[in-house]
């Protein structure tokens, strides 16, 4: 489990298509502190470590994986969002996330405002249901709220903060983004379902 806040700025390395993909993430976490097959949410993505170095981690991807997120778009030099699963005792700062992708955002506006910027998402069809105005929603794994929503898209601004603090300084149009809707959205909609 994770919060969808995002505590370091990570760099795909390598990538290497074996069986599986098979990707070198560069981490400023002390790595000496990761246990072999830790969870670490890479861009949203629950990953687990597989190999070990002194600034960075090894993970594999498996062909389903790629399928339903944007790491098939990774490149080396690529930044990522990282975060650590969640302890006991840490503080909720954003919401509950469990790393499990639901399916692929595309950003189709951006907008500066002041300092802050407007982006607009088209979500699939599917998932749009489970997006609502002042909802979370984890996009490349961080825990935002959403603004607005019409139809299939909907509208999330970015602070100077999180734009600095996160990967989504370097955002634009077009752009493939790790979408996983609420828990909570997930369940009251299946209990609607069921009245």
């Amino acid at each position: 489990m994770f919060t969808g806040i995002i505590t370091d700025i990570g760099v795909v390395r390598e990538l290497e298509k074996r069986g599986d993909l098979r990707a070198r993430i560069g981490t400023s976490y002390d790595t000496a502190g990761i246990d072999m097959g830790a969870s670490i949410a890479s861009d949203g993505v629950c990953l687990t470590v597989i190999e070990l170095g002194d600034d960075w981690y090894d993970v594999e991807i498996s062909a389903e994986t790629v399928s339903k997120t944007n790491l098939g778009d990774w490149e080396v030099g690529k930044r990522l969002n990282l975060e650590r699963a969640l302890k006991v005792g840490d503080e909720l700062g954003g919401h509950i996330v469990s790393g499990h992708v639901d399916g692929v955002a595309e950003i189709i506006a951006m907008q500066d405002e002041g300092d802050s910027t407007r982006v607009t998402l088209r979500a699939p069809e599917a998932l749009a249901k489970f997006i609502a105005p002042k909802g979370s929603v984890a996009l490349n794994g961080t825990s935002l709220t959403v603004n607005e929503v019409e139809g299939c898209d909907f509208g999330i601004n970015f602070i100077p903060h999180t734009k600095e603090a996160t990967t989504w300084g370097d955002a634009k149009v077009g752009d493939r983004i790790n979408l996983e809707i609420d828990t909570l959205a997930r369940y009251v909609a299946r209990l609607a379902e069921m009245s």
